[in-house]
């Protein structure tokens, strides 16, 4: 009898313990919606960053014209990534309102230009603030100056961050890398933020150009990235070549308005990207754009015109092609990476890295390869 009641108190435990490993959490949905492209990124050169069962991360950039503006939530906290022009603090406002948003852990002005720092207004008469990071404490300007009479009013004051400063936003690790020194231009004055989510990862640049890039790069820090915030609203001042070689992303955005006068983004920029095989997403062509991770791969929904053509290559220098053969003068070569096309090749460089050629033959003989695409 003894023998009976202890057997069966082994198998009591035993159905208790087995019953309970055999319970799965709730899966998530991983379903992907028409338009949304996935990343998986070969990621062991990251520090990855331990991630919780339940745990989400998104990056929202907000569609406003000619200006960045990012929210970055993860686990229930938020950080505020810029936020446009004056202009579009009633945006921000309403953006935060739309998703409850009361309380931003972190806000951060990559620099002190209003395209950039003018619509955190917005963001302060609607949400609390835990930090605020800046990378200057004074500037002459209408919109800094709003921006800090609303962090006074809450009782906040700037933090200027110094490069290698880390912090974490839930499961995310944010690290400063830059701006590395002092600078006359604004721009080089960005904050430059790397984000690590899992084996995922977000570079955020500001208006950093080439200057501030060449310091960061000398400072050696891991760009490497599965998604860039391009520089500058891809400006041709930004996104050098060695800079863009050290970040290796899978995807780029570019916050940049329909029209804009400045000309962003440049041709030059997108043919650089164009030839390192980044997808891009662009707020002047799509709308919002919201980028998801799971900690593994990213995707991305857009407001509108997912399946847009965000990089098309400049045609409309080029002649009319009426045979499958060019005539003399009409293949091309880029001087950068030495490959010569056909001029309806989607893959052309940009026109000032643009080598006019008389003929295949000149072609070879000058050190020039096809290209693998248009197969000249």
């Amino acid at each position: 009898m003894r023998k009976t009641k202890f057997f069966v108190l082994v198998m009591a435990l035993v159905i208790l313990f087995t019953g309970c490993s055999s319970q799965t959490p709730t899966e998530q949905d991983n379903s992907i919606s028409a338009g949304t492209e996935v990343s998986n990124h070969p990621d062991d050169m990251f520090l990855s960053s331990t991630i919780p069962a339940q745990s989400t991360f998104e990056i929202h950039f907000i569609d406003v014209g000619q200006g960045d503006a990012a929210l970055v939530l993860c686990d229930g906290n938020a950080m505020l990534i810029d936020g446009g022009e004056s202009s579009k603090s009633s945006k921000i406002y309403a953006y935060l309102q739309a998703h409850s948003i009361d309380f931003l852990d972190y806000i951060v002005a990559t620099h002190a230009h209003s395209d950039h720092i003018g619509g955190l207004s917005g963001a302060l008469n609607y949400a609390s603030v835990g930090m605020a990071l800046c990378p200057v404490t004074s500037y002459t300007s209408k919109a800094f100056n709003s921006f800090v009479k609303y962090l006074d009013a809450q009782g906040v004051s700037i933090t200027v961050p110094t490069p290698g400063l880390s912090f974490s936003l839930g499961s995310a690790s944010v690290q400063v890398l830059g701006p590395q020194k002092e600078y006359d231009d604004p721009n080089d004055t960005s904050i430059v933020m790397r984000i690590v989510y899992g084996n995922t990862s977000f570079l955020f640049t500001g208006d950093a150009e080439r200057t501030a890039e060449a310091d960061i790069l000398e400072a050696g820090y891991d760009l490497s990235a599965t998604v860039l915030k391009v520089g500058h609203h891809g400006s041709d001042t930004s996104t050098s070549y060695p800079f863009l070689r050290e970040i290796m992303p899978e995807f780029a955005v570019i916050q940049v308005g329909t029209g804009n006068s400045y000309g962003h983004p440049a041709e030059n920029t997108l043919s650089k990207l164009r030839d390192a095989g980044v997808k891009i997403y662009r707020n002047d062509l799509q709308g919002t754009i919201i980028c998801t991770s799971d900690g593994e791969k990213v995707s991305f929904s857009t407001e509108k015109n997912a399946s847009i053509q965000t990089n098309p290559t400049e045609i409309t220098s080029v002649p009319s092609i009426e045979t499958d053969i060019p005539d003399a003068g009409e293949y091309i070569g880029n001087k950068n990476s030495k490959k010569f096309h056909l001029p309806t090749c989607k893959n052309l460089p940009a026109e000032k890295n643009r080598v006019y050629l008389a003929s295949r033959n000149e072609a070879l003989q000058k050190g020039y390869d096809p290209c693998g695409n248009c197969n000249p």
